[in-house]
């Protein structure tokens, strides 16, 4: 049997020309803010980074992934947008008005349809919205953490996690700025049905007018979600918020902004400096060869590694820079191996930066070989074994 490992094919050949005269480089913009991040929904590609990975407390932001599981649970049928969930006491004590906190204002032990509560989750943060959805659909607040932290690794959200589904702060609530811009990303592309929400200006419930909270809206830049937290001073402002302009969707993610008028103009800046500043350029066409993975006894040594939509990535306007590429995998892939099976990943890198990462599949299946090519793919694995220990000096 084979000893598998990571194994990197780096792809040296993106050079790529820039179209001006004074290159723009894509690390050049300043902020204030401890925390952020703006991506390229698009082409998955980040354009800026500060501290990206650090731990943050999300405060209402965390509602993001509130809003995500009822929009799955909607969209699987297990919902119904008129389905009317109750408002408990400890709802209503622990999110509603005696709490003093962002509300929707809803009466004890009276009933609210799931939409309405969702608009009250999203535009108006009202986190006895958020603890009537938990217990309406899981059961419990308790139940659905649970839930959340589940679906997080579904997502890919690896490295935060949830101890509430409103904001609370605790040593169970934390993320990160790359996580909430992904989570982001894929509640605005797998639910366009339910996204506008996000956007809604305004929501009027039981008599009471209250202005969505995200103040991008009102900038005329684009902007048409999601949302924003804060809890203290201690734990700062934070925003997750995405605009488009001219058929381009970014998305800005930043935390532990001192104030709520500078976690606004530097999620504003940034965006602006995003669709000023860049430009997009073509890599592979999906079905494309991009590269190939070794094959452990199979028919053939090795099989092609696609991606299933346009590889692109956006540049800075104007520049002339080469770009590294590398296709990580885990290998040699054991044969049979299915066709369009995921397998790896392409990362293209500025510099240091990780700019994309892209899922690969295989181009075609590759059958079992016959016991001699697999023998034979034995020794040579076993061999190149021995000589990777020898060159790195172990035993």
């Amino acid at each position: 049997m084979p000893k598998f490992s990571v194994r990197c094919l780096i792809l040296a050949f993106l050079a790529l020309a820039g179209l001006g005269a004074e290159p723009v480089r894509a690390q050049n913009f300043q902020t204030s803010v401890p925390s952020a991040i703006l991506i390229d929904a698009g082409t998955n590609t980040v354009l800026f980074e500060k501290n990206a990975d650090e731990f943050a407390k999300p405060a209402s932001t965390v509602k993001i992934l509130t809003a995500e599981l009822i929009f799955q649970a909607l969209a699987e049928g297990k919902l119904k947008l008129d389905e009317p969930f109750t408002v408990s006491e400890h709802a209503w004590r622990t999110g509603g008005a005696p709490a003093g906190g962002s509300a929707m204002f809803l009466p004890l032990n009276s009933t609210a349809r799931v939409e309405d509560l969702l608009r009250g989750l999203v535009i108006q943060s009202g986190n006895d919205a958020a603890i009537t959805l938990a217990e309406g659909f899981a059961g419990s607040e308790e139940g659905f953490v649970t839930r959340m932290n589940k679906r997080a690794v579904e997502l890919g959200l690896v490295k935060s996690r949830f101890g509430n589904p409103w904001g609370m702060d605790g040593p169970d609530q934390k993320v990160t700025a790359r996580e909430m811009a992904k989570l982001a990303a894929h509640v605005i592309k797998t639910y366009p049905q339910f996204y506008g929400y996000f956007g809604e200006k305004e929501f009027t419930w039981n008599k009471i007018r209250q202005q969505n909270r995200n103040p991008l809206l009102t900038m005329s830049i684009g902007a048409d979600g999601l949302k924003t937290g804060n809890i203290d001073k201690e734990s700062g402002y934070g925003l997750v918020g995405s605009a488009t302009q001219d058929g381009r969707r970014l998305i800005v993610a930043i935390y532990g902004a001192k104030s709520a008028k500078e976690r606004a103009e530097e999620a504003r800046k940034l965006l602006q400096w995003g669709f000023r500043n860049f430009e997009e350029k073509p890599l592979f066409k999906a079905g494309e060869p991009v590269g190939p993975a070794q094959v452990y006894g199979g028919t053939q040594g090795s099989v092609e590694l696609t991606a299933k939509e346009d590889i692109k990535v956006l540049l800075p306007r104007g520049a002339n820079e080469r770009l590294m590429g590398k296709i990580v995998y885990e290998g040699p892939l054991l044969a049979p191996v299915e066709a369009g099976a995921t397998v790896g990943r392409l990362e293209i890198r500025r510099g240091n930066a990780v700019v994309l990462e892209q899922p690969l599949q295989t181009a075609e299946s590759v059958e079992q070989g016959s016991l001699p090519r697999r023998a034979f793919d034995a020794i040579y694995e076993s061999a190149a074994a021995a000589i990777h220990q020898k060159l790195s000096g172990k035993k």
